[in-house]
């Protein structure tokens, strides 16, 4: 049976405290609050009338806001398409600036009128909708509600073939709604993963920062670690990590550190070359990626002689030693772990064959994996 090895260090109120670091390890990740203001196409009219809605939303009178809501939530069911992109668009404008409209917005009957919108072949409107969810799933009363009336299927779809925009603030609100527990299944299930990693893979800054941090939540789940895997996630977090230019070695190195907890990720991880490069940043990388390249390496050569065997022959020890004296006084106690490790007789034990027993098996799976993406 494939074992899930227990980290510890903490990220969106989970607990995991062996891979705690002094900075705030949420840092490395997208903060997906809410849209940002300007990505959306508009007419001066349309720019005027939202002009408005800040105003209004800004307002002191709550009676103002309810009325507006009201009228704007009747504009969503309306025939006309410019008044359905306009109140779509005041509605995501109305639950950006006043996080109080975000409850009032839900309770008028907005959510399911704009879910419907999410699937709309109009971008403007797909957007609109989806960016609205997002800046709704903010409050934590409105998650359940936007769940139960069927919003997830539609954002993945998002996610799949809607604009730029629409596929990174899908990513965001699939984010907000994974924070509730519950939830992680029904979105792994709805075929949340493939279209992230693709998003990891091929998108913009801002599309990567936000498919890592969904992915990092997705994945506290055995479930949607392996769908992760399957999906090929472990290639593009190996680049990732290896471009120090890229903004994202801390981001890919936590959704691994998840990831690998698993064994069909830690062969996937070796597959992939993610041995040299995890060496490489405990060498050359900030304290934190020292950290938790070392973690990553520690979990990876916990059970597997084989894996020792290479972490050491790519030269792993005099950077772990180097660690060991300079790092974090986490970061020395997990570089002297490994090293005691690597140092450890490599065959002639129980341990060993069961290790080399293990690495095939890993294999397998990974040949497996293949095989079902060629089929898909």
């Amino acid at each position: 049976m494939e074992t899930e090895i227990q980290a510890n260090y903490t990220y969106m109120g989970r607990n995991f405290n062996d891979l705690s670091i002094n900075d705030s390890s949420s840092s490395a990740f997208s903060d997906c609050n809410s849209d940002r203001s300007g990505e959306f196409p508009s007419s001066s009219t349309t720019a005027a009338q939202s002009r408005r809605s800040m105003l209004i939303a800004c307002a002191s009178d709550n009676s103002d806001d309810d009325l507006l809501i009201q009228n704007l939530v009747s504009d969503l069911d309306s025939c006309s398409i410019d008044d359905q992109k306009q109140a779509a668009m005041e509605l995501r404008l109305l639950a950006k600036n006043k996080p109080e409209n975000r409850l009032k917005i839900a309770r008028a009957g907005a959510i399911e009128p704009l879910i419907s919108l999410i699937s709309s072949s109009d971008a403007q409107l797909q957007e609109n909708g989806v960016t609205a969810i997002l800046n709704l799933s903010l409050c934590d009363e409105n998650k359940e509600i936007i769940v139960c009336s069927g919003a997830i299927r539609p954002l993945v779809k998002a996610l799949k073939i809607g604009t730029s925009t629409a596929k990174e603030n899908a990513a965001c609100a699939l984010l907000r709604l994974s924070q509730v527990e519950e939830n992680k299944e029904e979105i792994g299930r709805s075929g949340a993963i493939p279209p992230l990693v693709n998003l990891l893979e091929t998108g913009n800054i801002r599309g990567k920062k936000d498919a890592s941090t969904a992915l990092y939540s997705l994945c506290s789940l055995k479930e949607n670690k392996i769908r992760a895997v399957e999906s090929g996630i472990m290639k593009p977090l190996v680049e990732l990590m290896a471009d120090f230019g890229s903004n994202m070695v801390d981001k890919s190195a936590y959704v691994v550190s998840e990831l690998v907890r698993v064994g069909v990720a830690r062969a996937a991880l070796v597959e992939e070359g993610g041995i040299p490069v995890m060496v490489e940043i405990v060498e050359v990388g900030s304290q934190r990626q020292k950290e938790i390249a070392v973690a990553i390496l520690l979990q990876v050569c916990e059970e597997s002689v084989v894996y020792r065997t290479m972490v050491a022959r790519e030269g792993a020890i005099p950077p772990l030693v180097a660690l060991s004296q300079s790092g974090t006084s986490r970061a020395k106690h997990k570089a002297e772990t490994l090293i005691a490790l690597l140092r450890q007789p490599r065959s002639g034990n129980t341990a060993a064959n069961a290790s080399e027993l293990s690495s095939s098996s890993f294999s397998t799976n990974l040949s497996d994996i293949r095989q079902k993406k060629m089929k898909a």
